[in-house]
């Protein structure tokens, strides 16, 4: 049961997400959070932010993830063909007859409305995640930090990921966090 509960729920996940990894984080809190109660907030943003560093993307990761904590192997197996099966499927139909209406100016008008959607939901994931995140001093700094350096070098997010956590953990130690 629990096991066709993961297939459904990452196949709605994976059939629902337009515009990638960061627009599927509303449609994951309703789902997996509120609804299922198979991970908690800050799980699904630990997730994110481990899915975001490892190679894949990012939605098949955190499927996994928490399918693997839901049902161990073969949970973090079915949740991840949940995600990935809607996604198969459109894909191939539309590969089919994309090229005779890729042309057509309704179908491009179209295509840039959903871009400034997605574009919408993403900043919304973005606003929700930084809710979540940013709960000190401490983190605000790492977080205004990060920002700067990512918008002038091009640093890998790895390198951001690891750094942070590092410091993380030397401001709980120095006892920083939570001012």
């Amino acid at each position: 049961m629990i096991l066709l509960q993961l297939f459904l729920s990452f196949a709605k996940v994976g059939v629902l997400t337009f515009g990638g990894g960061y627009a599927m984080i509303p449609l994951l809190e309703r789902e997996i959070v509120e609804k299922r109660r198979w991970a908690s907030s800050e799980e699904l943003m630990d997730y994110y932010a481990v899915g975001q560093c490892t190679p894949g993307v990012i939605a098949v990761n955190t499927a996994t993830f928490i399918g693997y904590k839901t049902a161990g192997n073969l949970g973090g197996i079915v949740a991840t063909l949940g995600v990935v099966f809607p996604s198969f499927v459109i894909i191939t139909v539309i590969a089919g007859i994309i090229r005779s209406f890729a042309d057509i100016p309704a179908v491009k008008s179209a295509f840039a409305g959903i871009r400034v959607c997605v574009c919408v939901l993403i900043f919304n994931s973005v606003v929700k995640l930084w809710k979540g995140a940013i709960k000190d001093k401490a983190a605000l700094a790492l977080c205004l930090i990060v920002f700067v350096l990512s918008l002038f070098f091009d640093i890998s997010p790895i390198v951001f990921v690891v750094l942070c956590a590092a410091a993380g953990i030397l401001f709980t130690k120095l006892g920083v966090r939570g001012k």
